[in-house]
C-alpha cells in the first residue's frame, strides 16, 4: 500500500468520538462532525473507522521545525521566542491556494501523496526534549490541520506543560466546542484563519462560514489567546465591504484580538489570481483600524507595510515592539505587559 494508508498503523484509538449504532461513529474533532462507517475515513482522509471504533493518528510528524513564534504568526504570544512547530499529515479543507499542500493534503490529490519514508517516527517525550535543547517556549501544532489530530496535541501539550512550555496550534479554525474543551488544559494559544465573510467562498474550500465565526467566540470564551489571520486573496477576499465585516466580528468578540492581514501568493491550484500588492494590505488594515481593533497588522512583505508590523500602545501610541518581517527588532513593553510611558496594559501573553 502507498501513501496514507501506510500510516495506519502509526494510530490509536480516538478520544473525540461518538459511537453509534451499527459500528458508525461520530467524529467529534472538527466541524465536519463526520459519520464514519466501518472501513470508511472521514474528510480528512486520516480519521478511520476500523471494526467500529474511530482511530487517529498517532506516533510521528512529517514536519518538525524550530522558528520565531511571530512566523506562526503570534505578535502577542511570548514575543521574541522561539517556537518549536511540529505538524502531521491531512486536512479538513481543500483550499486552492494551499501553502502547505504537500501536508496538508496528502491522502486526498496524489500529486502530493506522503509515504511512510517522509514521516519520522517520534515519540511525545522526544518532541519536548527537542524543544527544550532548541530554548523553546512555546510549541505549536501546525503544518496540516491540527484539530484533526488534537489527540496526538494534547499528549505533546501535556508534557510540553509540564515542561515548562506553553502550547498554542496554529489552525483553519474549522473546530467543534467538544476539541476546544478537549485541548484547553493545555492550550493557551490558538490561531485561527478567517477567509472570507462569504459562505459560499467557505463552501469551494470544504467549510461552512458560521463554524469558523464560532471558533473564534468559543476559543476566546474559554481563555484561549486568540489571533486571527486573513490572507487577502484578490478577487476572492479583497473587497471592502467583506473586509469591513471581518473586522467589526472580530471586533464584536473582543477589540483586543489581534488581526494579521497577509499577502497571498501563487501557489498550487490557484496560479491565475495575482499576487497581493502591499498596498491592499495597508488598505485592509487601514479598514481594521477604522472598525475598532486595537492590533492590526499586515504580513509577510518586510518593510513594505509602513507601521503595520510594530504593535504600538492602544492608548497613548508608544511603538511598544518593532518588528521586520518575523524577527523583533526592539521590545519596549515591561515585562507584565504594559506601556512603560502610560502604564497602559496591552492585551496578550507576555511571560
Amino acid at each position: 500500500m502507498n501513501g496514507i494508508t501506510e500510516l495506519d498503523e502509526l494510530t490509536r484509538e480516538a478520544e473525540l468520538a461518538q459511537t453509534l449504532e451499527g459500528g458508525a461513529v461520530r467524529c467529534l474533532a472538527c466541524a465536519q462532525r463526520c459519520l464514519v462507517r466501518p472501513g470508511r475515513r472521514g474528510i480528512c482522509q486520516v480519521r478511520y473507522n476500523r471494526d467500529g471504533k474511530l482511530y487517529a493518528p498517532w506516533g510521528y510528524v512529517a514536519g518538525l521545525q524550530a522558528d520565531p513564534v511571530e512566523k506562526k504568526p503570534f505578535y502577542h504570544f511570548l514575543p521574541g521566542s522561539i517556537a518549536l512547530t511540529f505538524g502531521m499529515l491531512g486536512c479538513n479543507f481543500h483550499c486552492g491556494y494551499c501553502q502547505n499542500w504537500l501536508t496538508s493534503q496528502a491522502g486526498r490529490d496524489p500529486a502530493c501523496d506522503y509515504s511512510i519514508q517522509h514521516i519520522r517516527r517520534i515519540s511525545p517525550s522526544q518532541i519536548v526534549d527537542y524543544g527544550t535543547s532548541m530554548g523553546a517556549q512555546v510549541l505549536a501544532s501546525s503544518y496540516n490541520e491540527p484539530v484533526i489530530t488534537s489527540e496526538w496535541a494534547a499528549t505533546v501539550f501535556r508534557q510540553a506543560v509540564e515542561a515548562g512550555m506553553q502550547c498554542v496550534m496554529v489552525s483553519n479554525g474549522y473546530a467543534t466546542s467538544e476539541a476546544l474543551e478537549y485541548l484547553r488544559p493545555w492550550m493557551s494559544g490558538y490561531k485561527i484563519d478567517l477567509k472570507s465573510m462569504q459562505d459560499r467562498n467557505y463552501r469551494s474550500l470544504g467549510g461552512v462560514l458560521k463554524n469558523v465565526l464560532d471558533s473564534i467566540q468559543r476559543a476566546h470564551q474559554l481563555g484561549m489567546w486568540v489571533e486571527v489571520v486573513t490572507l487577502l486573496v484578490p478577487g476572492f477576499n479583497d473587497s471592502n465591504g467583506e473586509l469591513w465585516e471581518m473586522a467589526k466580528y472580530i471586533q464584536g468578540v473582543s477589540a483586543d484580538i489581534p488581526w494579521h492581514i497577509t499577502a497571498f501568493h501563487q501557489d498550487y491550484h490557484m496560479l491565475e489570481a495575482d499576487n497581493t500588492p502591499a498596498g491592499s494590505l495597508l488598505l485592509a488594515a487601514e479598514i481594521g483600524c477604522e472598525a475598532g481593533l486595537r492590533y492590526v497588522y499586515a504580513g509577510n512583505l518586510p518593510g513594505r507595510v509602513d507601521e503595520y508590523e510594530t504593535t504600538f500602545c492602544h492608548n497613548c501610541r508608544m511603538p511598544l515592539i518593532k518588528r521586520r518581517g518575523f524577527y523583533v527588532l526592539e521590545n519596549n513593553i515591561t515585562p507584565r505587559g504594559s506601556c512603560p510611558k502610560c502604564g497602559t496594559e496591552a492585551a496578550g501573553v507576555w511571560i
